[in-house]
């Protein structure tokens, strides 16, 4: 059925479904990158909270690993997760990663860790601040994630250990794995 949807919304000479990496960086033959800042691999450079440039129901996949803690969470995230739910097509996937909170909090009260240790824990959840994006405005466990991506209109919303697709954040460990990964759907 997808197939059949994606023939009719593909312009003319288009061969596959567009899948969008949100803040990618390394090139990827099967996926196009979106970022805030242009890059020599970059296609679109804008902010994740308007994907106006795309049609509705015209994206086949959206992957966006630690992104969207970066976002305001009272207007740019549901503004962001309501973009996503809009370009994807129906039965259309997300794939979100971010900075679990939950897990976060229990490194940072580990007695075992060194002062340094407690203050790399710190820049996870606030963002190591380097660049003026790079600046965590929003702390998101399971619980809330879950609760943001309903309210934009996503279902069948699973937590997964790793997605596998890109080398990136999604898979970071430190001590333990400390991204909150969960694939989500916009209904059929």
């Amino acid at each position: 059925m997808l197939k059949k949807l994606f023939k009719q919304i593909l312009p003319q000479g288009a061969t596959a479904p567009l899948r969008l990496h949100i803040g990618g960086e390394i090139a990827h033959a099967d996926w196009k990158i979106f970022n805030i800042a242009a890059g020599p691999q970059v296609d679109y450079v804008g902010h994740c909270a308007d994907l106006s440039r795309f049609a509705d129901a015209s994206v086949a996949e959206i992957y966006a690993s630690h992104v969207v803690e970066h976002l305001r969470f009272k207007t740019e995230l549901p503004a962001a997760l309501r973009e996503f739910h809009r370009v994807l097509a129906p039965g259309g996937s997300l794939r979100v990663s971010v900075p679990d909170l939950a897990t976060l909090c229990k490194l940072f009260l580990d007695p075992a860790l060194t002062t340094l240790q407690r203050f790399q824990v710190m820049q996870m959840m606030f963002g190591a601040q380097t660049t003026a994006a790079d600046t965590h405005y929003v702390g998101l466990d399971e619980e809330f994630l879950t609760q943001f991506l309903l309210d934009a209109g996503f279902t069948d919303i699973v937590r997964v250990e790793t997605f596998g697709l890109f080398d990136d954040a999604s898979a970071m460990q430190y001590k333990l794995p400390v991204s909150l990964n969960l694939r989500a759907r916009k209904p059929l």
